[in-house]
């Protein structure tokens, strides 16, 4: 059952995807600064903080259009292999499930892209 148009579902997408990536870069930068790998951490945290902070100001975006247009997206359950989230939007509401790996793989593009982006401006 589709409920979400189009342009909804896309804004309601961007933000879940835009929302995980942050949380993993937030929790690689606390593995960096407690406990890192590399002799010299500081050009990667910096990296990380640079790319989060391209990362903030497209959710701060995404999350004022969603109030705008009242869409909501809260994460329903998890299972091993899928994991389900609620989409709602003027009232009507809609279930999605996503293959955990899937879900990892736009997380990985979408922070490539932010490192492209703030590559071009460095």
């Amino acid at each position: 059952m589709k409920n979400l148009d189009k342009d909804e579902w896309q804004i309601a997408s961007r933000f879940l995807f835009v929302d995980l990536t942050l949380k993993v870069i937030d929790r690689d930068l606390k593995m960096l600064k407690e406990s890192s790998p590399f002799k010299i951490s500081e050009p990667y945290i910096t990296l990380l903080e640079r790319t989060k902070k391209i990362g903030t100001a497209e959710r701060k975006a995404l999350k004022k259009k969603m109030y705008q247009e009242n869409i909501g997206v809260v994460q329903n359950k998890k299972e091993e292999s899928f994991t389900y989230y609620l989409f709602s939007c003027k009232g009507a509401k809609e279930e999605r499930s996503y293959f955990n790996p899937n879900i990892k793989k736009k997380v990985e593009n979408i922070l490539d892209e932010w490192m492209k982006q703030d590559n071009k401006m460095a």
